[in-house]
């Protein structure tokens, strides 16, 4: 199924050339992240409860934080939630777009934790990985509330519909020597035009191609919005993320 662009992949930043001449002649495998392998219990997610630290899927290691005492995470979780209505705190595993990438099951779910020291904004690949795709949507809960507001964040665009709000996601590579290679912005929704019928909320998955950053080791993921108190950002900084396809060196 075609899919909608409404994610807008804003700019390619510091973009560092790589030369590749010295892997030419080293064999290229493949490889495929859509999460339809994991298993899921009767919960229909997985959020590090059972303290693994994360998961592994493909080439590429999903570190999670499970907090005990509070019973809550941050990092990574996989999911097969399909809620595209309730948009509340109790809906944190569902995608607005109401399935994985290409009508599939599975997906994952980032979420981070401004106040986490955990290092659970980081997906590392274990083999460098040049990456030919990666598949984005807004949560049901991240969109609901930039489209109605809650007691905690605003309704983009507020009252009038003029105000310039957005919500971006960053994404810094970093290469095998933990040197940054380049940072990609995806702009999740996006009121900043003069012409509001311009403005956006994503509602459907988007793939980014990363293969101009080369071979890269970890994507390091950030949130951006223009919504933020004292605590930090006050939209729900979650994103949902899918069919992660790259190359890597044998």
């Amino acid at each position: 199924m075609k899919k909608k662009n409404f994610l807008f992949v804003a700019s390619l930043m510091a973009f560092i050339g790589i030369s590749l001449t010295s892997c030419e002649k080293d064999e290229v495998k493949k490889d495929r992240i859509n999460f339809e392998e994991l298993e899921l219990d009767e919960s229909g997610f997985f959020n590090g409860s059972d303290l693994s630290g994360g998961f592994i899927s493909g080439n590429a290691f999903f570190k999670t934080n499970y907090n005990e005492q509070w019973g809550s995470w941050s990092g990574f979780a996989y999911t097969n939630h399909n809620d595209i209505t309730t948009g509340d705190y109790t809906n944190q595993y569902s995608c607005i777009a109401g399935s994985g990438d290409d009508d599939s099951e599975k997906y994952a779910v980032l979420y981070i934790f401004s106040d986490d020291p955990a290092n659970t904004d980081t997906l590392e690949f274990i083999t460098p990985e040049k990456v030919t795709n990666i598949s984005f949507c807004n949560s049901t809960y991240a969109y609901q509330t930039m489209k109605n507001g809650n007691a905690y964040a605003k309704k983009f665009g507020g009252e009038s519909g003029d105000d310039e709000d957005y919500f971006y996601l960053t994404i810094d590579a970093f290469d095998e020597d933990n040197t940054k290679v380049a940072g990609v912005t995806i702009q999740l929704a996006d009121f900043t035009s003069a012409d509001n019928t311009e403005d956006y909320i994503g509602n459907a998955w988007t793939d980014v191609d990363l293969s101009a950053l080369g071979f890269i080791k970890y994507l390091v993921f950030s949130f951006d919005s223009s919504d933020t108190g004292d605590f930090g950002i006050n939209t729900p900084t979650y994103v949902c993320i899918d069919n992660i396809f790259g190359e890597l060196l044998d």
